[in-house]
């Protein structure tokens, strides 16, 4: 495979281009930039202001962030819109084609969690950890579920319909929430993924929970990390 750089008359920068005809390499071109496959995962739940997405990517500078949107945008999986009155204010959204990239975010994420190497206390977003409950739900144990929760990280909120063999989660208020989590992410990580006590959490300032409390207790158990690998000799 040959790597060769052509240059972007629109944008004026520098892009990788492979000479293969896979499908994989041009995905590669779509979303192989630096830190473009995570602009479209924070995305995964709705449009979203430049400064959110900068608030929950905050190892990416503005300058690239601006780059990223500006690519994405002209390959057809970003779209540029404006809120209605009184907000009028400009975000940034995924077009139909750009959800469907939902499934390579989720499952390049359950094959690399399998890596030794993988490092589950490092910083994690609102919308990452919501993309793990759907990754990561165990259908076996959720058959004969069927409620509502809620998740609440300061100003962000989701909604989450746990039915049968899959959770459904929107971003909106969770006003019909059977329970609701409020916190932080890693600290709802950390509860789900990580088997940390609630009430550690809370001493943290991490997680609280509000509502049934058997469902408190369940929930992280209808939820499972992919096996490690073994470690290499």
């Amino acid at each position: 495979m040959k790597l060769e750089k052509t240059t972007n008359q629109s944008s004026g920068r520098i892009h990788r281009r492979y000479d293969d005809a896979c499908g994989t390499a041009h995905g590669l071109e779509l979303l192989g930039e630096r830190w473009a496959l995570f602009v479209v995962r924070e995305l995964m739940f709705g449009p979203r202001r430049f400064s959110d997405l900068k608030s929950d990517l905050p190892g990416l500078s503005a300058n690239v962030l601006t780059q990223r949107l500006t690519e994405l945008e002209a390959r057809g999986v970003v779209e540029k819109t404006s809120l209605p009155p009184p907000a009028n204010v400009q975000v940034y959204g995924l077009t139909d084609w750009g959800y469907e990239a939902e499934i390579i975010i989720r499952e390049l994420g359950r094959w690399a969690a399998r890596s030794p190497l993988h490092d589950p206390t490092l910083p994690i977003s609102p919308v990452s950890i919501m993309l793990s409950l759907r990754t990561l739900i165990v259908p076996e144990r959720t058959q004969a579920l069927d409620f509502v929760v809620g998740f609440r990280f300061g100003e962000l909120a989701f909604r989450g319909h746990l039915k049968g063999d899959q959770i459904a989660i929107t971003r909106e208020e969770p006003a019909d929430a059977a329970l609701v989590f409020t916190g932080t992410a890693p600290g709802l990580g950390a509860y789900i993924h990580g088997n940390v006590p609630l009430a550690q959490l809370a001493q943290a300032g991490a997680l609280t929970a509000e509502g049934d409390p058997a469902l408190i207790a369940l929930f992280p158990t209808l939820f499972m990390m992919p096996e490690k690998l073994p470690p290499k000799e």
